[in-house]
C-alpha cells in the first residue's frame, strides 16, 4: 500500500491541489481506504483480500479526478467516472504504478466499474463479488461522513432555508418503505436527495457497515441537520427515521 499510496500522491500531482472539489474527493479517497479497513478486519478477511480491498479503495474514485478538471461537476451523465477510471488503469495501463502482478486485474477493474451504479450485475466469481460489495460498502459508508460534515449549502447549492420548505415526494417515501435504494430520476426536491442519501443503507452488504453507520449515529445526525418547516414533513421524516434505523439494527445481523 506503501507503493501504491505513493503512486497515486504523483497521479493527483497533475491536478488543481488547491481546488475544493480536488481537496474533497482527495480526502473522500483515503478515507473510503479507512472504511474498507473497517470492513476487513471486522469481517476478519484474510491478509490478501484485506490488502486487495484497500488498493481498491485507494484506486476506485481515480477517474473523478479528470471529470472534476474538465466539468468541475460530479455528473456521471457527462462524464462516468468510474468508465474513465477503468480506461486510465487498465487501457492505459497505469494499474502496473501501483501495484506489479497483474494476477488480481479482473477484480479491481471489475470492482471499480461497478463501485458507483445503481446495483451490481451478477457476478459468479466469489472473490471479484466480495471485492464489488466491499467497495461500494466502503464508498456508501464514507459518503455518510461526508454528508455529516460539509455544510447543507455545498450538498444542495441552496440555502438550508428553502431545503427545509419542501415536501417528501410520495414515491420516495414509498422507496423507502419498500427498503430500496432511489435513483437520481426518481427525485424531484433537494429533500427528496438528501433521503436518497440515507437510503444508501439498504443497498449494505456486511453486518460491520451496518455497526459503523450505528456506532456514528449517522441516520439521527443528517436527519436532525434540518428544521422542516411543514407538519406533514416532519412526520415523513420521523417514519423514515424509524424504517432506517431498524434496519441498520437488523443489519448487523445478517449472517448471524
Amino acid at each position: 500500500m506503501e507503493y501504491a499510496k505513493k503512486s497515486f500522491r504523483e497521479y493527483l500531482s497533475a491536478y488543481d491541489q488547491t481546488d475544493d472539489k480536488i481537496k474533497l474527493k482527495r480526502v473522500h479517497t483515503f478515507c473510503v481506504v479507512d472504511a474498507a479497513d473497517y470492513i476487513s478486519r471486522h469481517e476478519k478477511l484474510s491478509e490478501e483480500d484485506h490488502q486487495l480491498a484497500l488498493l481498491i479503495a485507494l484506486l476506485h474514485d481515480i477517474g473523478r479526478f479528470e471529470q472534476l478538471k474538465v466539468f468541475h461537476s460530479y455528473d456521471d451523465s457527462q462524464f462516468d467516472h468510474a468508465s474513465f477510471g477503468v480506461k486510465v488503469l487498465f487501457e492505459d495501463n497505469l494499474i502496473q504504478n501501483f501495484i506489479r502482478t497483474r494476477e488480481y486485474d479482473d477484480v479491481i477493474r471489475q470492482a471499480i466499474a461497478w463501485h458507483s451504479s445503481y446495483a451490481l450485475p451478477p457476478i459468479e466469481d466469489e472473490r471479484t463479488l466480495l471485492h464489488c460489495r466491499l467497495i461500494r460498502d466502503a464508498d456508501k459508508l464514507d459518503n455518510f461522513r461526508v454528508k455529516a460534515t460539509e455544510t447543507l449549502e455545498a450538498h444542495f447549492d441552496v440555502s438550508k432555508e428553502e431545503v427545509q420548505r419542501e415536501t417528501v415526494s410520495p414515491n420516495i417515501l414509498e422507496a423507502v418503505r419498500a427498503h430500496r435504494c432511489i435513483r437520481r430520476e426518481e427525485r424531484s426536491t433537494h429533500l427528496d436527495m438528501w433521503i436518497s442519501y440515507l437510503a444508501f443503507i439498504f443497498d449494505l452488504n456486511f453486518p460491520s457497515s451496518f455497526r459503523y453507520i450505528q456506532d456514528h449515529d449517522y441516520i439521527n445526525h443528517n436527519i436532525d441537520r434540518m428544521e422542516y418547516q411543514q407538519e406533514k414533513t416532519k412526520e415523513n421524516m420521523e417514519e423514515i427515521r424509524k424504517i432506517c434505523n431498524d434496519f441498520v439494527l437488523a443489519g448487523q445481523c445478517i449472517f448471524c
